[in-house]
Parts: structure tokens; sequence; C-alpha cells
């Protein structure tokens, strides 16, 4: 503001750059070394949100918010989002959903037991028609259902806790195959299943375990 005072009265009413700066107690050092463009100071945040996005187009704001500071980038979330707004990542951006590209796994009988385990969610409605699902896991070395959590809402978080207490009682599988669903994407269950050093097998698309 202080600037742009000073530049009025330069420009419009004729004053010396020193009177003005006096005025408005703007110190010469300050008028002769102008500010970096908004541009310049937001390089480094443009360049890692175009980044992600490039990666993850369908994901909103806080998704976004919490990839980066996950990923080590300390942005504070109003300069973010001014950012996310100035690139209009806001507006609504018509992606279609593109699974990424996997490695094919066989379906192989006869493997040893708590060595895969098939996760999968199944879906059905009470008398009263409220919805529930129902979360099941299965050990494929000799089909036995080793879990079926059911409940109206089955959240990452719970399907973690899920195989947690499996894991107590049955030791770890080395690898888990379950489908695309978006519990079983997310980043929290990744992140669990990488630090457990479990291996995760993507049936292709249309064609369930």
């Amino acid at each position: 503001m202080k600037r742009q005072a000073a530049e009025i009265l330069v420009k419009d009413h004729k004053i010396s750059i020193t009177q003005a700066c006096h005025l408005v107690k703007l110190s010469r050092t300050a008028w002769c070394r102008r500010p970096p463009s908004r541009m310049e100071r937001d390089r480094e945040v443009i360049e890692v949100l175009n980044d992600l996005v490039s990666r993850r187009p369908r994901w909103g704001f806080w998704k976004l918010h919490d990839r980066l500071r996950l990923d080590g980038h300390c942005i504070n979330h109003k300069r973010l989002h001014r950012v996310y707004c100035s690139m209009k990542l806001n507006l609504p951006r018509r992606t279609k959903r593109r699974l990424p590209s996997r490695p094919r796994r066989p379906l192989l009988s006869g493997q040893g037991l708590n060595q895969v385990w098939a996760i999968d969610f199944m879906a059905d409605a009470l008398y009263g028609g409220r919805w529930f699902r129902t979360l099941n896991v299965i050990d494929e070395g000799n089909r036995e259902a080793l879990a079926i959590e059911i409940a109206t809402s089955i959240p990452s978080l719970r399907v973690i806790r899920v195989m947690e207490q499996l894991i107590e009682m049955h030791g770890k599988p080395v690898a888990l195959r379950l489908d695309n669903g978006a519990e079983l994407t997310s980043i929290v269950f990744n992140e669990w299943c990488q630090q457990h050093n479990i291996q995760l097998w993507f049936i292709e698309p249309g064609k369930p375990d």
C-alpha cells in the first residue's frame, strides 16, 4: 500500500521520489528494491502442485494438501489454497478415472496357507431398507474365511483394524489380492501395507477373483 501511494504521488502530483517516500514513510531501499512478482514467489508451490495434479487429477484440495504434507512440503494451507485457486484447480475438472498400470497376477491354485489373502466387499439391505456392507477376508490356500466384518460403513481405518487383528491370530501374509475400491486404494491403507511389507496384488478390471 505504501508503494502504491508513493507511486501515485510521483506520477500524478509530480513529487520527487525522496519526498514521496518521506510522506508515506517508505524507505528508499524498499522503493528501489522492487518486490518479486507473486508468480516468482509461488513458483515452487506451483511446480509441486502441478506435479501432484498430473499424477492425481481427480483429487480435491484437501487430499492434495495432505499428500504434500506427507511428502515433506510444509506449505501453509491458506497459501496453497490461493495458488490452487489462481491455477483454476478449484473449478470442476472433467477427468476420467484411469487405473494405473499394474503387473498382471494370474490366479494360481495350490498355494500354501497364509501366503495370499483375498479381500473383497459385499453389500446387501435389511428388511427395513437400510444398506450394510461386509468385508470378507479369505485365505486362498484353503479358501477359509478368516473374517467377515459387517457394518453400514467400513472405511480404510476399519479395514486396517481388521487386518491387524487377523495378523495377531494367523500371522502376516505375503500378499493381499484385492480390487480397485476406494477403501483399498487409499493412501492410508497403502502406506500401512508398505510399513508391514505386505504386497498388494490388484485384480484386473472386470476380472473378479
